[in-house]
């Protein structure tokens, strides 16, 4: 009896403290570091499941089972720290169940490996090692063995010890949940998604991210669509954008019935708009449009799990992303209130391009949703082999620009959205597509293919613009045109190294997030320089009111605002940062625990702000505000197959 439990003992002890330390290992990737006193709580979610297994499996085949256990775990801790890499983030199982858009993306995921990722395999491949010796030693041996001879217990056994032993496990269970219990219950309220995984644990977190759903989805059962509504627009109410009401917008129907492209440009910072590299400006045709137009240089991206797709969600909608699943994917099956609603209703045609496969991301179910009436995707353009994704932002514009002069003999007014990828990591730009040089110090670097593939992109749009000119289509429309998300992953180029080489100031935070957003308005005169804090939540509201379009009269409940009618702003983001993140005029501030051990810098001096006391009411109303968005989304009702 005593070798019984001696060797089951072992088995648990072995697979408990193999795990344990791939656990404390993904807490280094995570946070940083080891809190030495939060490894508890990973070895009680660890006792959950492995006495939930001891008292649910037979004898027979457990050590298989283990080792299976062993490879999933090892590859989701692998994937979520090469995860964190990139997305600053903690990922959740809906992160992780979207795994399979990385094939579409696997040059910008290999960028991200690190030698020591592989630590998570190192005892696998010492298994397969011994494994293997053992196959070459004595063929008469079937599968794999933990020590010597076979143990007798894996056929035959006692009922007694076998009885002692599922009651020891029972015990570990309950005191394991009950435990684990009171953990997750004392986190819970920590909004910030990073602190709370830190304290819960990876495993926990997991946990706690399906109790909330589930808490989520029964409360959306009691409630209603049109009581969300009116409490959203109770707390927009609440706090002053406009300090004077005006009887009309500025700038409202400035662009009355001409046509709207919006170009979402591919990983476009904010920070290569204006400069030059060795005497050759960067983006000359984005710094001229910002010249001539409307140039917004402190827009920040608020994308969520998504990432591209999320910031076309949002820009079509001023809905917040809930980060905790793609738009694409969880809300596909909605009727989205946006753009391409709006303007179908003013007699618009509405289309939308991507080169690459429409089921990239889901975005088969999200243009439907959005009601666009037509989407065009691989098979609408010729191949001419930019990058991974297929054909350049050339062809993207090519066939765009044909769409809309086929609207035009149609006396049609027409709303396209332009979703570029020639500027994809890993900013691999061919010789015959390449219009700079690249200084020697600067040639092979992750900042040097960047500024090289930024320069394209921006080539690029201006065959786009000539092409309207070309075609008499120039002075008849609106160009949107902003960045999805950053480029530049920290990992591979910091902020110190991007400041001295270019000579710039560059933040780790606020540059990184930082987006350009130009309006080329018909008719303008002269560009303006609009100051004013946004995100591309705020985009519609905008494009609406240059169109004549108000939301007001049209009933449209945006969670963005006009930018060209505030007097300040305040902007939610919990992607890349945690949730209670926000920009407003002055700051970028970041929560701890909470608001008291957040952290602030200055957007104009780019400085550490310690008295943030004031800004607290900004960090309320933007959780509350975000919340609702969500809530609404959720709320939404299901479309028509």
């Amino acid at each position: 009896m005593e070798r019984y439990l001696e060797q089951r003992l072992k088995l648990c002890v072995l697979v408990f403290m193999t795990l344990l330390v791939k656990l404390i290992l993904l807490r280094v990737f995570l946070f940083n570091g080891v809190a030495w006193g939060k490894v508890l709580t990973d070895a009680l979610s660890l006792l959950v499941l492995i006495s939930f297994l001891e008292l649910l499996l037979p004898v027979r085949g457990k050590k298989t089972v283990y080792v299976i256990l062993n490879i999933v775990l090892s590859f989701i801790m692998f994937a979520s720290a090469v995860y964190n890499v990139h997305f600053g983030s903690i990922p959740t199982y809906t992160a992780l169940a979207g795994i399979g858009q990385v094939n579409q993306v696997r040059a910008s995921i290999t960028a991200l490996l690190e030698p020591e990722h592989f630590l998570f395999f190192l005892d696998l491949l010492l298994l397969l090692i011994i494994w293997a010796v053992r196959k070459i030693r004595s063929r008469s041996q079937r599968g794999l063995h933990f020590g010597g001879a076979r143990s007798g217990y894996s056929v035959t056994y006692s009922r007694r010890p076998g009885l002692m032993w599922r009651t020891s496990m029972t015990i570990v269970l309950i005191v394991a949940v009950v435990l684990s219990g009171l953990i997750i219950r004392k986190e819970w309220g920590i909004e910030n998604e990073i602190v709370r995984a830190e304290q819960m644990g990876f495993m926990n977190y997991q946990v706690s991210a399906v109790v909330r759903n589930s808490q989520e989805k029964r409360a959306l059962a009691e409630g209603s669509l049109q009581d969300t509504i009116l409490r959203s627009q109770q707390l927009l109410a609440t706090y002053p954008y406009v300090k004077e009401a005006k009887d009309k917008p500025d700038y409202f129907g400035a662009a009355k019935g001409k046509n709207l492209i919006i170009v979402q440009m591919e990983s476009l910072q904010n920070f290569p708009v204006g400069q030059s590299l060795n005497g050759q400006e960067l983006t000359p045709v984005m710094n001229e449009l910002a010249d001539g137009g409307l140039y917004f240089p402190h827009v920040f991206q608020q994308i969520g799990q998504g990432n591209t797709s999320d910031a076309e969600f949002a820009v079509n909608t001023s809905i917040y992303p809930t980060g905790t699943v793609a738009m694409s994917t969880g809300f596909g099956n909605k009727e989205l209130p946006g753009l391409p609603r709006l303007l179908n209703k003013h007699g618009y045609a509405t289309g939308t391009f991507h080169v690459n496969d429409v089921k990239f991301w889901d975005r088969s179910k999200m243009y439907p949703a959005l009601d666009f009436q037509h989407y065009y995707d691989k098979p609408f353009f010729t191949n001419d082999n930019f990058n991974e994704f297929g054909p350049s932002d050339e062809e993207l514009f090519r066939v765009g620009v044909d769409k809309l002069l086929e609207n035009k003999q149609q006396n049609k007014p027409t709303y396209a959205h332009y979703i570029t990828v020639s500027n994809h990591s890993p900013y691999h730009v061919k010789d015959e597509f390449a219009k700079i040089t690249l200084p020697a110090e600067l040639e092979g670097t992750h900042l040097g293919n960047y500024l090289k593939s930024v320069n394209y992109s921006d080539y690029a749009l201006g065959t786009l613009v000539d092409r309207l000119k070309q075609n008499g289509l120039w002075d008849e429309t609106v160009l949107v045109v902003y960045g999805d998300h950053f480029g530049i992953n920290p990992a591979e180029a910091d902020a110190e190294m991007i400041s001295s080489t270019l000579g710039i100031p560059y933040h780790e935070r606020v540059s990184r997030f930082n987006i350009p957003l130009i309006i080329h308005v018909p008719g303008m005169k002269e560009g303006k320089v609009i100051e004013q804090v946004g995100g591309q939540v705020d985009i519609l509201p905008t494009v609406a009111n240059l169109l004549g379009v108000s939301l007001d009269e049209e009933g449209f409940n945006a969670f963005g605002h006009d930018l060209l009618n505030v007097d300040r702003n305040v902007i939610g983001m919990r992607y890349y940062l945690p949730t209670g993140s926000f920009f407003n005029n002055d700051i970028l501030f970041v929560p701890g625990d909470g608001f008291e051990d957040g952290t602030a810098v200055s957007l104009k001096t780019l400085e550490p702000v310690t008295d943030f006391e004031k800004y607290r009411s900004d960090y309320d109303y933007i959780l509350q505000l975000m919340k609702m968005s969500d809530e609404y989304v959720k709320m939404l009702p299901k479309r028509a197959p």
